[in-house]
């Protein structure tokens, strides 16, 4: 399967120059800040800023804000699990 592939070859990738390198071959420019955009978003979420001032830090959209914050609370997990890890990260 071509997706599970392209997990396997993410989870290769030893460090955040790597990390870089490789999705920027493998993204135009919009879908890498789309994806960083999305990103951000979370954290700012997950400080409980309103979603207006969410758009108004990062100029994301409110629709995607708000599609960022039901996948952060109902989605699949990856959101919630990626920040948790980072925060354990930071304070350990």
């Amino acid at each position: 399967m071509a997706e599970r592939a392209l997990y396997d070859a993410i989870l290769t990738l030893r460090s955040p120059e790597e990390c870089r390198e490789f999705f920027r071959d493998l993204c135009t420019p919009a879908e890498l800040q789309a994806m960083a955009d999305r990103w951000a978003v979370v954290e700012l979420l997950q400080r409980d800023l309103p979603y207006r001032e969410i758009y108004r830090l990062t100029g994301v959209s409110v629709t995607t804000v708000g599609r960022v914050a039901r996948y952060l609370t109902a989605g699949n997990g990856g959101y919630a699990l990626a920040a948790q890890r980072l925060k354990t990260r930071a304070a350990g």
